[in-house]
């Protein structure tokens, strides 16, 4: 047993100096054109251009994206199946009961494919012109206002209820189908702000349809300089990255996962998959997979007092 056991890094390096020698499996647990999925087509190819082999992007959406992470989870932890997850990765637990799956534990960091801020809107006809004025509005009509959201443990859901919980207020959410729904039901005036993606908000805001208040991320956006940060308004425990990723499965040899990190970094960096990244609003966020995974604890831990049950705020009646 002693002789095994001292034989199996050497078994393990051994093997990633031949990885990869079939095609890479990544999976998406969402449909095809969602941010997943564009981001990880994008560094899909750009991959299998560089390590020889092909990257096959499989989409297997569904509940909220556990199919996809559940079948990888599962998988052989032999670099061959990935999968490109979001921040809801970490949402799910907190509001789907008997996960197959620890968010945490059952998986591997590989890397950050990138972070897509939200930005913070509401309507001219609203009123208010900074997020003190909205939280103002809102504390001074208790479950007056909404929120709209793209359902139940989405990104714009996550966001707006780390807004509610660290500024107090009372409001209603109303969940919807995705970003076009929230864009035109809050320029109609139905629902009263909601954190969408500044992609699908873009158009609205710079023809003045909606009003820009404050950007999701650390820093500000590049495409909207002139908008604050949540931070920079005042409410910097709101901050939220909706960032997308790949992990493996949890055991999967370190030098693979550490191989694939390069790899894909490199990609990341290449001048077509960075162009068409900053096209979609995406900002960089360099990873080893050590940082990832203690990024993917940190994040898990603050996103448990937000979620304390499945439905958080209650949607709107």
């Amino acid at each position: 047993m002693v002789i095994v056991s001292g034989l199996a890094p050497c078994a393990q390096y051994a093997f990633a100096q031949t990885y990869p020698g079939k095609p890479i499996h990544l999976i998406v647990p969402f449909t095809p054109g969602s941010a997943s999925d564009i981001l990880a087509r994008a560094v899909g190819e750009k991959l299998a251009a560089s390590v020889g082999q092909p990257v096959i992007v499989e989409n297997r959406p569904g509940a909220g994206g556990t199919i996809g992470t559940a079948a990888v989870a599962r998988a052989q932890p032999d670099g061959y199946t990935l999968a490109a997850v979001s921040a809801g990765h970490l949402v799910n637990p907190l509001i789907y009961g008997n996960l197959p799956y620890d968010a945490v534990r059952d998986f591997a960091g590989v890397i950050p494919l990138g972070n897509l801020p939200s930005v913070l809107t509401v309507a001219p006809s609203l009123g208010v012109g900074s997020v003190a004025e909205l939280i103002a509005l809102a504390k001074a009509k208790p479950g007056a206002l909404n929120y709209a959201s793209g359902g139940i443990g989405s990104a714009s859901h996550v966001n707006a209820e780390k807004f509610r919980v660290a500024t107090g207020i009372d409001v209603v959410h109303v969940p919807l189908k995705g970003a076009p729904e929230m864009v035109a039901e809050t320029m109609a005036g139905r629902t009263h702000f909601g954190f969408n993606p500044i992609i699908a908000t873009l158009p609205a805001i710079r023809d003045g349809r909606l009003l820009a208040l404050a950007v999701s991320s650390m820093r500000r956006s590049a495409v909207l300089p002139q908008v604050p940060t949540l931070a920079e308004a005042g409410v910097p425990a709101a901050q939220f990255d909706f960032w997308i990723g790949v992990v493996a499965p949890a055991k999967t040899p370190r030098e693979i996962v550490r191989k694939l990190n390069a790899d894909i970094a490199s990609a990341l960096q290449s001048p077509e998959v960075s162009e068409r990244l900053s096209r979609l609003g995406a900002e960089p966020m360099p990873m080893t997979p050590e940082a990832f995974d203690a990024y993917l604890r940190s994040e898990l831990s603050s996103l448990a007092p937000v979620f304390k049950s499945p439905a958080a705020t209650p949607p709107a009646r």
